[in-house]
C-alpha cells in the first residue's frame, strides 16, 4: 500500500480558483486502485467487482479527485482540504492558496523497479484550463528543523522515490501541482520536490 499527500499550491499572483473548484486526473501506469482517501474524493468509483470483502474508494484507471467541503467532519479532514476546491492566491490569501488530499493506493507495487509514475495529469478549474507537464523522478528533498541542529530527507519505503511535476500552465504563468506523500518547496516557486510514498 502506498500512502501519499497530494498537495497544490497557487503561486499565481492575481488568478484564483473559484467555485465550483478544482478537479484534478490522472491515468494509473498499470492496476492501481485508491483504497481510501482524507480530504477529498474520487467522483466516480469504477468497477470495482474484482474485490470481495473490502471494497476500493476508486477501481478506475483514470480517477477526478475532487475537494471536500466546508464542514466536512474532522476525521475526514486534512490540512488545506475541504474548501470545496476554491483557492485563492499569494496574494489574496496565502492561507487559503493551497489545497490537500491524501490517498491510499494499492496494487501500486513495493519496490522502485515495480512502482510506476501516474501520468496524463490534468487539472480542471473554471475557465480556460490548464496544462501539466509528467511526473519525473528527482534527488530527496532535505528537510532541516526548526533549531538547524538536524536533517532529514523525505523518503518513503520505496528510499529514493520521488515525484516532481512541473507547473500547471495557464498562459505564461504557472500554477504548481505537485504530489504525493510529503510536501517541500524548493527555492523556485516553479519547481515543488515531493517524494513518492
Amino acid at each position: 500500500m502506498v500512502q501519499a499527500v497530494v498537495t497544490m499550491n497557487n503561486f499565481l499572483a492575481f488568478r484564483h480558483i473559484p467555485s465550483p473548484g478544482w478537479s484534478m486526473r490522472w491515468t494509473w501506469a498499470k492496476k492501481e486502485v485508491i483504497w481510501n482517501m482524507v480530504g477529498g474524493q474520487a467522483t466516480e468509483q469504477g468497477d470495482c467487482s474484482k474485490f470481495k470483502g473490502n471494497i476500493p474508494h476508486s477501481c478506475k484507471k483514470n480517477p477526478t479527485v475532487v475537494d471536500l467541503l466546508p464542514g466536512t467532519p474532522y476525521n475526514q479532514q486534512v490540512a488545506n482540504c475541504c474548501k470545496g476546491g476554491v483557492l485563492t492566491t499569494l496574494v489574496q490569501d496565502p492561507t487559503k492558496a493551497a489545497a490537500s488530499f491524501q490517498v491510499s493506493v494499492g496494487r501500486a507495487g513495493t519496490t522502485n523497479r515495480t512502482v510506476k509514475l501516474p501520468k496524463n495529469f490534468t487539472l480542471k478549474a473554471p475557465g480556460p484550463g490548464y496544462t501539466c507537464g509528467p511526473a519525473k523522478i528527482v534527488r530527496p528533498t532535505k528537510f532541516i528543523t526548526p533549531d538547524k541542529r538536524r536533517v532529514t530527507v523525505a523518503m518513503s519505503k520505496l528510499k529514493d522515490f520521488l515525484c516532481h511535476f512541473h507547473g500547471c500552465q495557464y498562459g505564461y504563468l504557472f500554477f504548481i501541482l505537485p504530489s504525493t506523500s510529503c510536501l517541500v518547496c524548493n527555492s523556485s516557486q516553479e519547481d515543488l520536490l515531493v517524494p513518492r510514498g
